[in-house]
């Protein structure tokens, strides 16, 4: 669940993973033109990026409620242990699609806390980590998760490269690109899940790939009225609209919370946030 920063007094606006993955696969649908190769194999790159958080669907269904914030506990304050869970399930989900796309989803959950391979400088927290901080207390079930997810890795690749038609998805400078792709729908998406259009300045998004041997940084900036430049400008044509659907609730006083937390938010009306995206 992503709930956006506001003003104080404003009503946050929140999406689910679910969404936030629909939001990513509008990226991924699009990306690609003269200069930047698109997604390949682009079915399975384009599934793997609208599903990459589907082991957050049991948790989105009835969060909890942050006893500070007094919202929905989201991307940055679930409890530990539900949030490493989705570091397993969302591979689970995707694996049994695809092994490629399992593949992937294995290595977004790694990368999480890897500082996503060294290939972002996003920070989900203003001043924060690259990675998904490692409390002690909780280091032993986060170890089990990571190695976890190293085994599947292995294994899913031994499986790809045995079959004619997956050998060169797995090849190491592919795979990476596609990683890469997916790293940048991710984190484009967070930029604007996270943050209340008072708190977007200009953003630089590295290792964008270009193809297989190149990478690019792309600059966000923008321009006011829910439109941002990109430079260079991934997309086909030379203009994307994208739309995300969500809902705005206040903070929740002591004492008022309701028994389903998931049942509130899903009688809440839904709305949506859309964003125009054009080449500088």
């Amino acid at each position: 669940m992503m709930v956006q920063d506001a003003p104080d007094g404003e009503p946050r606006f929140i999406t689910t993973m679910l969404e936030h993955n629909g939001f990513c696969a509008q990226f991924a649908r699009a990306f690609g033109n003269e200069r930047f190769q698109r997604p390949e194999p682009f079915d399975e790159v384009v599934f793997v990026v609208g599903n990459h958080d589907r082991g957050w669907d049991e948790w989105d269904g009835n969060p909890a409620i942050d006893a500070k914030t007094r919202l929905p506990c989201g991307l940055t304050n679930t409890p530990i242990l539900a949030s490493l869970n989705t570091g397993r399930r969302s591979p689970d989900f995707n694996e049994k699609h695809h092994p490629y796309c399992g593949l992937l989803s294995s290595m977004h959950s790694w990368g999480l806390y890897n500082a996503r391979y060294g290939y972002s400088a996003f920070r989900v927290r203003p001043g924060g980590s690259l990675s998904v901080p490692v409390l002690p207390e909780f280091a032993s079930e986060t170890k089990a998760m990571l190695e976890g997810e190293l085994k599947r890795q292995e294994r899913l690749k031994t499986q790809l490269r045995a079959d004619p038609k997956t050998n060169a998805w797995v090849e190491e400078k592919h795979l990476m690109q596609n990683y890469k792709q997916l790293q940048f729908f991710d984190t484009l998406s967070l930029y604007f899940h996270l943050r209340h259009p008072s708190a977007r300045k200009e953003e630089r998004f590295v290792h964008v790939p270009i193809d297989a041997e190149t990478d690019a940084d792309v600059v966000l900036r923008p321009l006011g009225c829910d439109t941002y430049s990109l430079s260079p400008f991934p997309f086909a044509g030379d203009r994307l609209e994208a739309r995300c659907p969500g809902r705005y609730l206040s903070p929740i006083p002591a004492g008022a919370e309701p028994s389903d937390v998931g049942a509130l938010l899903r009688s809440l009306p839904v709305t949506e946030q859309v964003f125009t995206f054009v080449s500088n």
